[in-house]
């Protein structure tokens, strides 16, 4: 069971200003890759990405679970959800 495993949600802004959200164990090393156009296909002719927010979770399962719920928020409340919450 992966009891005690932080990850955590987290969201960037594209050079084209979209933003892309994913999750990690290793948030600024997983920003590093996503800089190098090597973490996912969506950020690789998008970099570089700036690290807006990042919200810690106990598990891998509850980060994907928050990850798809965020991913399903519209622009501006990704946005408000940037501005109340765990900034970078």
């Amino acid at each position: 069971m992966e009891q005690n495993e932080n990850w955590y949600v987290y969201i960037i802004r594209c050079r084209d200003e979209k933003l892309y959200v994913g999750i990690a164990k290793d948030v600024e090393q997983r920003v590093a890759l996503h800089n190098k156009g090597l973490a996912c296909r969506f950020t690789q002719y998008r970099y570089p990405v700036l690290l807006l927010y990042r919200e810690l979770h106990l598990s891998k399962s509850l980060a994907r679970k928050r990850e798809i719920e965020v991913k399903g928020f519209s622009r501006k409340k990704k946005f408000e959800l940037i501005g109340k919450g765990s900034s970078v």
